[in-house]
Parts: structure tokens; C-alpha cells; sequence
């Protein structure tokens, strides 16, 4: 009969003890460099008061409703006695349900054991509960603003989702069962990738998420054939090479956002909307934006208005000897060509603008989301303190941010994997993508912030001022196509459908199914997600849905109907294919040219920049 007990060879002891040693020496190097890095930061600081503001007003809040303290507080007991019940029910070999289970699409609790080991069953009980508790909590609290329970769950929300006994070694069995079997070697590997992430990183932690030597710029993402035939200090223009025998007449520029690249819109060549685009029989011309840094700390709003879409314009006349261009903009891209139409239309030069299209774009900011939450009067008076100082926004703080809307997604999955496992990440184009931040000029971000979202000023008659000219987005007559995505976390859609109630000329506002990103990239062969249209604009956007007739499939041929039965794209006017260097332009290099390639690393100094960049 065994004893049902395994005997550690002395073999086994010597190996745990290198391994253990090993990890001291790692967390002691790790403890070293974190506190190198904790320097008085007055945006850092900022949040954390916020924080605790939001905390206070809750706390407040929750002594003025005596009663609800005293509900949740029994119904948090009468949870905890039936989740022992359960647990006597269990060990006696009863099958029963659990009290409470994960919500549909928390993947953190997919391993077996968390339903199977009535031990890990209950941690993973117990935390659900006190999550769920927390959550109905805030939502019940009276005397809040909308802002001040806005600010309160997202941080509340933080702080539960960090308190996961997924997160933890001892609780986590994916974890345990990975470190008996290593012999701890899983933690060895993580801490020294952890350290490897933060010398990487501006605020916070920026994890990896994406096996990075698997991409290449110009190798396997961002491949669609073009030169560059422009340039400045801050864009580089790129002309595609065409794939049709003709082509419409009038040229098409794409202005995509400068926080990330570009190259969302052309990652893969069977979901490149470049790509289906040039396919379609247009002439396309995108910006590349400029990775900037310290050296173009005083660019403003205004310089990336006359140097981005309007050189482009200038330039495209060069190369096709059209005066007048189809704009598809995209995120802050966007919000800067309605800047520029409204410019335009100010100095009588509308008519370079044929037709405006807006994707996921935010004019009227009136509620920016739980972005709204980092972006109070204060965290912006951290943030332009530090932006002064530096000259701009380091785009892996920007990187962070972003993370942390979605935080058990883009965040505390690969802080397991990565350290917890240590676990290398597979190979994914649109997490190297994302992973491949820009830096924000801090003459032009903070001007941004504030005004558009804090202050709201965009949407205002002559509430900006871009070159001594007051712009009004209700003078534009330009036909405009404006689409959102019902998911979408960054430009919500609830916000984004009032900017197509400002314009004077003809709006087409179409929804698409999913984010910000899957649902503007949504290649039409996979038939996925689906978009809803409504050719009237009430006053409302609940108003607009609830008359929106619901379309399979991608919004993209709706959009190149609406291009060609109005005649931005004129189906009877196409001309022989332009190929770039045809026109005025020289051939500068090839696509996807060097401002794409400029990583944060390269641009600052702390790494050699790479040949292309």
C-alpha cells in the first residue's frame, strides 16, 4: 500500500533551491529598478488624487444611505452562508450549480479545476461575489454626479479586476500546476521578462503582448504596393500603385489617426482597406505621420492641419492635376479633417474637399467615455506639466491608458501568461500593431485634450481658432459620410452621431456592428458583425436606432454605393490608372516609406535606429 505521498529526491531539492535562488535575485534587481524609476511625477500624482477623491465621494456617499449599507452587508452574508452550504453540499459528492459564474466572456476562469477543485471553486466564488457586490454598490449610491459615479466604477472596477485570484500565484491553478512542474522556472522567466517590459515602458507597465519579431513593416503587414511621392517634417504621402486599368477621376486621401500608425488600415493584405480601396478603382493617397519627439515639441493643431491634409491636397494636385479630392479620415484623424473642411470652408477654398467621410470620429466630445475619467482639470494640468517639460507624450503612456479601458483583455491576461506562466506570446499582427505606439507633440496634444475634450469647444460656432480663422462645422456644405460602431469604447457612438447633426450639406450616418477597430476594418468577404442605416436624422441618437433598418455584413460597398450614386466617384468619368511619378512627383521611396518604420525607442534615443527608420 503507498502512502499516496511522493518522495523529493535530493536531486529535486538541489534544482527547487537554484530556482529560488534564483527568483531572489531577480525581484531584489526588479524591487531595484522599480524604485529607480519612482520620480516625483506631478500627472501620476494627479491621478492618484483623483482617485481618491472618487473613493471619498463614495465613502460619503455611502453614510448618508444607512439603510443600503446595511442590505448590501446582509445579502453579502446570506451569499457567504449559502456559499458554505455549497461547499459542505460539495465535498459530500453532491453535483450542484454554482451560486455564481463568471459572466459570458470573462475567459479568466476557463481551466477545469476552477469548477472542479472545490478549493479553487470557492476562491473563484467568493471573489465574484464581492466583485458583483462592488459593482451593484456603486451603481445604487444616490447624491453621486453622473461624473463622480462614472469616475467611482471605473476605478473601483480597477481595483476588483487587480484583486483577481487569477493574478496570484497561490490562487491561480493554471499557475501552480505550471510552477511544480517547472520547478519554478515559469517565475524565473516571467520576472525576467517583467523586467524586460519595464525598462520598456514610460507610465505604468507596458506588457508584451505579441511575439514582435514575427512582423515586419513593409515585409508581412503594411505590403499594399506604393511610393512615397511627399514629404514634410511631419507626413510622408503615399501614392498606391494601382490595380484597375482605369480609374475614377477624382484621387482619394485617407487621413488616419497619429496616435498609433496607420497601418491598421492596410495590416493584412485580406483585410487591408487600402488594399480593397485601390481595388475599387480609386487613385489612393494616405498620410504617414511622423513618430515625433522632443524636437517637434511646438507643432500645434494648426501645423498639422496645413502640413497634413492640406499639403496633401497641394501635393495630390501635383501628382493628378486635380483640384479636388474624396477625404476618408479616421479617430483624431477625423476630428482633424472636420477641423480643416470647416478651414477650408472659411477661406472660400471648400470645393478642394469633394466629399468627407468620418470613421469613428469624435466632434462633438460631450461624452468621451471613461477616457473622460484620466482627462479631469487636474490629471490635464499634470499631464501639460510633464508635456512641457519633456516636449511631448510618451505614446507608451498613451499605450497604457488605452489598455486599461479594457483591463482583463489587454492587460492582466498577458501580466499571467507573460509572468505568472512565463509564457511567450504568440505572434499577432493587430497586438504588434497595437504595441507600436507614436509620441504626441505637447504643443498639439494638450491643446487637444483641452479644448475638444475637456472644454467641448469644436462643436461651438468659432470656439476654435486655427490661423486667425474662426471655424464653424455648421457651414459646411461638403457631402459628408459619417460611420460609427455600436461598440466602440474611444469614439462612442453616442457622442460621434451628433457630429452629423452639425453640418449643413448632406449626411449619411451609417452604424456598424462592433469597436473601434474590427468594426471599421471589416472586410466584406467575412460577412461579419453588420451595420444599421436610416436615411433621416432625428434629434437623438436612440431616436435614429430605433428607425435603422439592420444590413449583413460589412459597411464598406454601402459606403462605395453612396460614393458612386452621388457622383463623388464618378462611374463615367474614369480615367486611364495613375501610376505613381506620372504626375510632378518624384518617386521618393517605395511604400510604406521611413516615418512608419521611426519606433518610440528609435525616436528618443534609447535604442540605434534600425536601417529603414
Amino acid at each position: 500500500m503507498q502512502s499516496g505521498l511522493e518522495v523529493t529526491s535530493q536531486a529535486e531539492l538541489d534544482e527547487w533551491n537554484t530556482q529560488l535562488k534564483e527568483i531572489g535575485q531577480q525581484y531584489q534587481a526588479l524591487m531595484q529598478e522599480m524604485l529607480e524609476r519612482m520620480t516625483p511625477d506631478s500627472a501620476a500624482d494627479s491621478i492618484k488624487g483623483e482617485m481618491c477623491e472618487a473613493f471619498k465621494a463614495g465613502a460619503e456617499s455611502l453614510t448618508r444611505s444607512p439603510q443600503l449599507l446595511w442590505q448590501t452587508q446582509t445579502r453579502l452574508l446570506q451569499d457567504q452562508y449559502q456559499l458554505w452550504q455549497q461547499g459542505l453540499r460539495l465535498l459530500s459528492g453532491e453535483a450542484i450549480e454554482p451560486l455564481v459564474a463568471p459572466p459570458k466572456g470573462d475567459r479568466r476562469f476557463k481551466d477545469d479545476a476552477w469548477n472542479q477543485d472545490p478549493y479553487y471553486r470557492a476562491i473563484m466564488q467568493q471573489y465574484l461575489l464581492f466583485s458583483r457586490t462592488v459593482e451593484e454598490l456603486v451603481e445604487q449610491l444616490e447624491g453621486l454626479s453622473e461624473k463622480q459615479k462614472r469616475n467611482l466604477a471605473f476605478y473601483a472596477r480597477q481595483v476588483v479586476n487587480a484583486m483577481a485570484p487569477t493574478n496570484f500565484i497561490t490562487t491561480n491553478p493554471e499557475v501552480m500546476r505550471r510552477t511544480l512542474e517547472t520547478k519554478g522556472q515559469n517565475l524565473v522567466s516571467g520576472l525576467n521578462q517583467l523586467r524586460q517590459d519595464l525598462a520598456n515602458s514610460s507610465d505604468g507597465l507596458n506588457v508584451v503582448m505579441t511575439d514582435r519579431s514575427a512582423f515586419e513593416i513593409g515585409r508581412n503587414i503594411a505590403v499594399t504596393p506604393g511610393h512615397v511621392v511627399y514629404e514634410n517634417e511631419l507626413i510622408q504621402l503615399i501614392q498606391y500603385t494601382p490595380s484597375t486599368e482605369t480609374v475614377f477621376k477624382t484621387p482619394l486621401l485617407i487621413v488616419p489617426p497619429w496616435i498609433n500608425k496607420y497601418y491598421i488600415l492596410d495590416l493584412r493584405q485580406d483585410n487591408s482597406f487600402v488594399k480593397w480601396l485601390v481595388d475599387q478603382g480609386h487613385t489612393v493617397f494616405l498620410i504617414s505621420w511622423r513618430n515625433p519627439g522632443p524636437e517637434q515639441r511646438d507643432l500645434t493643431w494648426a501645423d498639422y492641419m496645413q502640413m497634413g491634409p492640406i499639403s496633401a491636397m497641394d501635393a495630390i494636385e501635383q501628382a493628378c492635376g486635380e483640384k479636388s479630392v474624396n477625404v476618408v479620415s479616421y479617430c483624431i484623424g477625423g476630428t482633424l479633417t472636420a477641423s480643416t473642411v470647416a478651414y477650408l470652408t472659411s477661406t472660400r477654398r471648400a470645393r478642394k474637399v469633394k466629399s468627407v467621410t468620418y470613421m469613428a470620429t469624435l466632434q462633438d466630445f460631450r461624452d468621451p467615455g471613461e477616457l473622460g475619467v484620466l482627462l479631469s482639470e487636474p490629471i490635464l494640468n499634470g499631464l501639460e506639466a510633464r508635456m512641457a517639460e519633456a516636449g511631448y507624450l510618451d505614446g507608451r503612456s498613451m499605450a497604457y491608458t488605452f489598455n486599461l479601458l479594457r483591463e482583463n483583455d489587454l492587460f492582466w491576461s498577458f501580466y499571467v501568461s507573460n509572468y505568472l506562466k512565463g509564457e511567450n506570446p504568440a505572434p499577432f499582427d493587430l497586438l504588434y500593431w497595437n504595441s507600436d505606439g507614436t509620441n504626441l507633440p505637447a504643443g498639439t496634444h494638450g491643446w487637444y485634450l483641452r479644448h475638444m475634450y475637456l472644454e467641448n469647444r469644436l462643436v461651438e460656432p468659432g470656439g476654435i481658432e486655427l490661423d486667425g480663422v474662426r471655424i464653424d462645422l455648421r457651414k459646411i456644405s461638403t457631402p459628408s459620410y459619417f460611420v460609427s460602431t455600436r461598440e466602440d469604447h474611444i469614439a462612442k457612438w453616442n457622442s460621434t452621431y451628433y457630429g452629423a447633426l452639425l453640418p449643413k450639406g448632406p449626411v449619411t450616418f451609417v452604424l456598424g456592428g462592433s469597436g473601434h477597430i474590427a468594426g471599421v476594418v471589416n472586410p466584406p468577404h467575412k460577412n461579419k458583425y453588420g451595420y444599421w442605416t436610416n436615411d433621416s436624422l432625428p434629434e437623438t441618437h436612440e431616436a435614429w436606432l430605433e428607425g435603422a433598418k439592420a444590413n449583413e455584413g460589412s459597411w464598406w460597398p454601402h459606403w462605395q454605393q453612396w460614393m458612386t450614386d452621388n457622383g463623388y466617384a464618378d462611374a463615367a468619368k474614369r480615367v486611364p490608372a495613375r501610376q505613381p511619378g506620372d504626375g510632378e512627383l518624384p518617386l521618393l521611396e517605395e511604400a510604406p516609406g521611413r516615418y512608419v518604420r521611426m519606433t518610440i525607442p528609435e525616436v528618443l534615443g534609447e535604442v540605434a535606429a534600425s536601417d529603414g527608420a
